[in-house]
């Protein structure tokens, strides 16, 4: 038994990473080259320099991997280095659409011109404002518009006196009647010189004092006299409407040289036929209202309440706000391509919105001049940076974003989700063409891909971070440069050797093995923030071992008080724990408590009870629903490995009860299969197990023990018991083998190692387990299959032998008995009735 023990015991060496015996820096720091190149995601950035590269539409890029790893850090060094191009994305803007006010005209141009364009457009604008009055206030403009207007007035001044000499020469007369609050002209037969009307020479007629046929002459005539009287007032208003086209073809043509003279320089250097086709329009819309540009008369004020005389103003600014341009991308001072990082992508902020003004009357109204941009559009011809979780979350951005990117267009609205706020505004959609790189959770890819079909044909590009590198010289190196780079950046102070030492063994701690690094660098620049503190607090001028070993201790302390909890609750016993003595159907097993920032490990005390049955193995946790799919199914495979050795040659009698004692929540993992497989084993036996060891590990169908994951939490929170209770230098915990490559420890559990106070032992198949626990051989079956006697197997062996054979004689003495009562029944039972059937 102690040459077993001897032989599986670990060697302090294998606990942990010993690191080269040359020094990993001669001096500190501040002597090493930083590192600039990303450090171990080769495959990541394989797969991001080709969504990057390729221009075929879809392949944008799902950046995977766990928080820290450096994802972003990577995306945008990348997008620095790469050499994607020199050609910088055009300027857009909206326009007005003179003809639809409703659906804003879209113009493209090339960068940096579309701020020249908007202040093109308003210098023409202000031109217009100064010299179109000025050509309507021309002595040549007002005489050549006096001459219209007095040719058509001379005719309509003759009209009208033809039509008065007719109407006098009938004895009528025109005169003004009220209606309401207006005139109107009318007609009056002058009676004695003075105009009546016709209601009164009826009420003549009535008092005999008018003849009623010179009534009825009049009302013929006045009939014929009202006929032709509108249809001279008809030829009036055609020669008003006939003065008002010539006054306007006048201004047309004395103002249209002017206009095109001045709207040539807006076309000038802009190569874009959308823009030729606005200032056509412009021209037009110009010329149709020229009124705008006319001085307004307004009455002045005079002294006291009298009115003064009417006054000429200059139009109204607000007039012309529809000829102003909306730039919405001015890309004058970009550089190629356009990187956008949007960390907040709302709807408004990643599609645009139409905003919303309130007027001077207090209305709230909108138009083209309020459509604003968002960054899908500031990305266009470049790269988007979105954080997926973000998307995910914002209403009606994912939706947004898909149909966007499959339809290449970004079709801006007023934001759906705003409050009571919507517009009629459709505006003319915008084409974009650019890579969105999208950084989340390996989780959200992964649904996403299931279950979102669009997400598969737009994100082509998978990224994958890893969250560890291999342990190398190189990968170690890269490491240090990459410690010299943070204290570069952030003016930390630098490292010694002994500093950098511990920082790569914690490095490798976190990396889960020996043979590997973390690649979560943002822990590691953690680390060093925290070291640096500690340094400067005790006067130091660099950082050593003991400021990262305090660092690591402190930012522990700040996160496992549930951890000191529960060993203040196994000190007091109300936790139950052995850490010495033997027990039979006992032992300690090892679990792993996961927090979001923290792990630790603490003992659970597994205990076995066995007896004569069939109802096989039962987990007292699967009974009370407390146990997982995994751990259900390492309960199982204990029934297969004892059928498998021991229930060959009879049937598997057997009832026994397995639980974590003390345990009030879920477990689940197999990892605990092994140490209850030896704790069943125990209790078939007889044999005690050895209290001092504690044990974790899987097992399988064959007996071999295979590896668990957390094995240095576990080591650990068993050692903190042992060392609470006192060493005694007996005490380790047993470990599958496979699991010697992930062994990290803390330097207290070495140190005992060291000392011979505790001790670590591996081990590969149950059988060299039990020996361990019980200290008497598991045995090996001769050629007839049969264990030597004294073994742990044997004894497992004989004990089911005798359940079976004592469940057989049960089960036939039962039998027996239940025959004899029947029998008996049968013969008390009284003779049938003549005639009566059974």
């Amino acid at each position: 038994m102690s040459d077993l023990k001897e032989t599986l015991k670990l060697g302090w060496e294998e606990l942990c990473w010993i690191g080269p015996s040359r020094g990993m820096i001669e001096n500190t720091t501040a002597d090493i080259e930083p590192q600039q190149e990303i450090i171990g995601q080769e495959r990541a950035v394989k797969a991001l320099k080709l969504g990057m590269l390729i221009k075929s539409k879809g392949y944008n890029a799902y950046v995977a991997g766990i928080h820290g790893t450096g994802r972003t850090a990577t995306v945008k060094k990348l997008l620095d280095e790469l050499n994607l191009g020199d050609s910088i994305p055009p300027d857009l803007c909206y326009v007005n659409n003179f003809r639809n006010p409703d659906q804003p005209r879209l113009l493209e141009m090339k960068a940096s011109t579309g701020v020249i364009f908007k202040q093109r457009v308003s210098d023409l604008i202000g031109s217009l404002q100064k010299k179109i009055p000025a050509i309507f206030e021309s002595e040549e403009f007002q005489s050549t518009r006096n001459d219209i207007v007095s040719q058509h007035m001379g005719s309509q001044k003759a009209l009208f006196k033809n039509f008065e000499n007719k109407v006098s020469a009938e004895n009528f007369m025109m005169v003004q009647v009220q209606v309401g609050p207006y005139t109107r002209p009318d007609l009056a037969p002058v009676i004695v010189g003075n105009p009546m009307k016709i209601e009164q020479l009826e009420a003549l007629v009535d008092e005999g004092k008018f003849s009623a046929q010179e009534l009825e002459r009049l009302k013929v005539k006045y009939k014929e006299l009202s006929v032709e009287m509108e249809k001279i007032f008809k030829e009036a208003r055609d020669i008003d409407k006939t003065i008002q086209e010539d006054l306007e073809k006048l201004s047309r043509e004395w103002v249209e040289p002017l206009l095109k003279d001045l709207t040539d320089s807006l076309r000038e250097g802009i190569d874009s036929g959308a823009v030729g086709i606005y200032v056509d329009e412009l021209e037009a819309d110009i010329v149709n209202h020229l009124d705008r540009f006319r001085p307004r008369i307004v009455p002045s004020s005079g002294a006291g309440e009298a009115p003064g005389p009417p006054m000429l103003v200059p139009p109204d600014p607000s007039q012309f706000s529809d000829y102003e341009v909306n730039v919405l991308i001015d890309n004058s001072d970009t550089r190629p391509p356009p990187v956008v990082v949007e960390t907040m992508p709302t709807f408004r902020n990643l599609f645009g919105t139409i905003e919303r003004v309130m007027d001077r009357h207090g209305i709230w109204f909108s138009d083209y001049r309020h459509i604003r941009v968002g960054s899908l559009l500031k990305a266009n011809g470049g790269f988007l940076i979105l954080n997926a979780q973000d998307v995910l979350m914002e209403p009606g951005v994912w939706q947004g974003l898909k149909r966007s990117l499959r339809n290449g267009v970004v079709d801006i609205q007023a934001d759906p989700y705003g409050f009571f706020f919507s517009s009629a505004l459709k505006p003319e959609k915008i084409p974009i063409s650019l890579r969105v790189i999208m950084i989340g959770d390996p989780e959200i890819y992964d649904l996403l891909h299931w279950y979102d079909e669009d997400f598969r044909k737009i994100f082509k590009i998978k990224a994958d971070f890893d969250s560890r590198m291999p342990n190398t010289d190189e990968n170690q190196q890269k490491l240090v440069g990459f410690i010299a780079r943070i204290s570069s950046e952030e003016s930390l102070l630098p490292c010694d050797e002994s500093g950098v030492r511990v920082i790569t063994r914690l490095a490798i701690r976190w990396g889960g093995r020996k043979n590997k690094i973390t690649a979560q660098f943002e822990r590691v620049a953690d680390l060093l923030r925290e070291s640096d503190f500690r340094a400067r607090a005790e006067g130091a001028n660099f950082i050593a071992s003991q400021h990262v070993d305090q660092a690591n201790r402190d930012r522990i302390e700040r996160v496992n008080m549930i951890e000191d909890k529960i060993q203040e609750f196994i000190e007091e016993g109300i936790i139950m724990i052995e850490t010495q003595g033997q027990r039979v159907g006992q032992i300690n097993g090892l679990s792993v408590y996961s927090f979001p920032e923290f792990s630790f490990g603490r003992p659970s005390r597994i205990t076995v009870k066995t007896s004569m049955g069939k109802s096989g193995i039962i987990s007292i946790e699967k009974e009370a629903d407390l146990s997982g799919h995994v751990y259900d199914k390492g309960v199982l495979i204990l029934s297969g490995f004892l059928r498998d050795r021991f229930a060959q040659d009879k049937p598997l009698n057997l009832t026994a009860s397995i639980t974590f004692e003390q345990s009030y929540s879920g477990v689940d993992g197999d990892s605990a299969s092994s140490t209850e497989l030896y704790a069943l084993m125990s209790s078939l036996s007889g044999v005690p197990i050895d209290q001092a060891i504690a044990v974790t590990g899987s097992v399988n169908q064959h007996g071999e023990v295979q590896p668990i994951g957390g094995v240095n939490y576990k080591i650990e929170g068993f050692f903190k018991v042992c060392t609470a209770a006192g060493l005694t230098g007996s005490q380790g915990v047993m470990i599958p083998r496979k699991n010697v490559g992930d062994l990290m420890l803390d330097l207290d559990v070495i140190e005992a190692v060291k000392g011979g106070m505790f001790h670590i032992w591996a081990v590969d198949h149950v059988d060299q387990g039990i020996e361990l626990l019980t200290g008497i051989s598991a045995g090996q079956p001769d050629e007839n299959g049969d264990y030597p006697e004294g073994t742990i197997n044997y004894l497992v062996n004989l004990r089911l032998d005798e359940l079976s054979r004592g469940m057989k004689e049960y089960e036939s003495s039962d039998g027996h008995d239940e025959e004899e009562v029947k029998k008996e029944d049968a013969e008390t039972e009284p003779d049938p009735v003549p005639g009566e059937q059974n």
